[in-house]
């Protein structure tokens, strides 16, 4: 175990649907950088990107079912309990209230999210709040110029250690074995009514059967694939 403070590292993102690679990579950050707990963070609506196909409550439920005997992996409802678009800032703000100074927060963002990091809301604040770990993405790299460099390159570490050192403000890579599957490939699969079986856990994979997301099984009269 590593010395200093305890560690809570938070994985934002819209979970629509939760898959094996969400997993994955919040496990291994867990692991690699010696987290007390990762907090799976669910958003309302989110800033960048298009609206989430599925409704809140039923992501929450995927997310619920998928972290089901995994006590270091926890879900954190706390955006979709928020009006509005979710903000980073406004979560770890909150966040920080909650857990005080004495634990060392992180946030895990993709590398591809880096390079628009200044059109987030209040992004220099970002560092200053948590520590940030990034997230390996096939032809991402950090920038080496521009304003968001000039926030991150100084904060860059590679050791672990550096982490629970202090409440924030480093950036370290975590490095984690790539898993190629995505949300949006997953909803292809889904809406073409082939079995996503190995795509996620068993358990979302019989939710959204159930419930007939993301179009599969909403056609009357056609058999889905063989499951």
């Amino acid at each position: 175990m590593t010395t200093g403070l305890p560690l809570v590292a938070c994985f934002g993102g819209t979970f629509d649907p939760v898959h094996n690679g969400h997993l994955q990579a919040a496990e291994e950050v867990r692991e690699r950088a010696d987290c007390l707990e990762v907090r799976l963070i669910p958003c309302h609506i989110p800033p960048h990107r298009m609206t989430p196909a599925a409704p809140a409550a039923a992501r929450l439920a995927m997310l619920e079912l998928a972290l089901a005997g995994s006590p270091r992996l926890r879900v954190d409802a706390r955006e979709l309990q928020r009006e509005g678009p979710s903000y980073t800032v406004d979560t770890l703000v909150s966040l920080r209230e909650e857990l005080g100074e004495g634990v060392a927060l992180g946030w895990v963002l993709g590398a591809d999210a880096v390079a628009g990091l200044d059109s987030w809301r209040d992004w220099q604040r970002l560092p200053e709040l948590a520590h940030l770990l990034l997230l390996d993405r096939p032809g991402y790299t950090l920038p080496k110029r521009g304003a968001v460099a000039e926030l991150l390159t100084p904060r860059l570490t590679t050791v672990m250690a550096d982490l629970h050192a202090q409440p924030a403000g480093k950036v370290w890579c975590v490095g984690q074995t790539p898993l190629a599957v995505s949300a949006t490939a997953v909803r292809e699969v889904l809406a073409e009514r082939r079995s996503a079986a190995h795509l996620l856990p068993l358990r979302v994979w019989a939710y959204i059967k159930q419930q007939q997301l993301y179009g599969y099984g909403s056609v009357p009269g056609r058999e889905a694939e063989s499951e």
